[in-house]
């Protein structure tokens, strides 16, 4: 299991749950959540996550933070790797198997897509969305053209372990289970 360094704060509404690691000086804030019941969650130095903030490791992809980042109130961070200063604006979202390189910018409401590699020094403007390894930077009604990048990325296989196709129910009721209490 992770540890909480002495010098980490969290604030007493945050809930920090399971497998996680807080470096030091890290702050987490009122509202967010840090879960890492179903994989590691693992924050350097100096890191801090604002108010509703969700982050959330997966069983084969840890969630990995590097020192010296800012991840937005509302922002939606799920088994991927945010190298070392970063700036994750409000309402960010970044999925599994995803790669920020370092001093990267993700401005309000902008998404990296699974197994998406986004370039150090890389800024994605507001409410634009990246994919692919090397991420290509869309605009979002360009969605044809997102479509055709991110549907070979696999986001089923890769969120929810289930083939393209497989229905609700089905993925659902595997959600279900997965989540269900021990």
């Amino acid at each position: 299991m992770g540890t909480i360094d002495t010098t980490a704060w969290v604030a007493p509404t945050a809930v920090v749950t399971g497998d996680v690691t807080l470096g030091p000086g890290a702050r987490v804030l009122h509202g967010a959540v840090v879960n890492g019941d179903r994989g590691p969650v693992i924050i350097g130095a100096d890191v801090l996550v604002m108010e509703n903030a969700v982050l959330r490791g997966r069983p084969k992809h840890p969630l990995r933070i590097g020192d010296a980042v800012l991840i937005g109130p509302h922002a939606h961070l799920n088994g991927a790797r945010i190298e070392d200063e970063v700036f994750l604006a409000t309402g960010v979202s970044v999925f599994a198997g995803a790669v920020v390189g370092e001093r990267s910018e993700l401005r309000i409401n902008s998404v990296l897509h699974v197994n998406s590699v986004l370039a150090a020094d890389t800024v994605l403007p507001i409410g634009w969305v990246a994919a692919g390894d090397p991420a290509q930077l869309f605009p979002p009604d360009r969605h044809e053209e997102i479509w055709a990048v991110q549907q070979e990325l696999d986001f089923p296989m890769t969120m929810y372990g289930v083939p393209r196709g497989t229905s609700m129910r089905e993925i659902m009721r595997r959600q279900s289970a997965a989540y269900a209490p021990d």
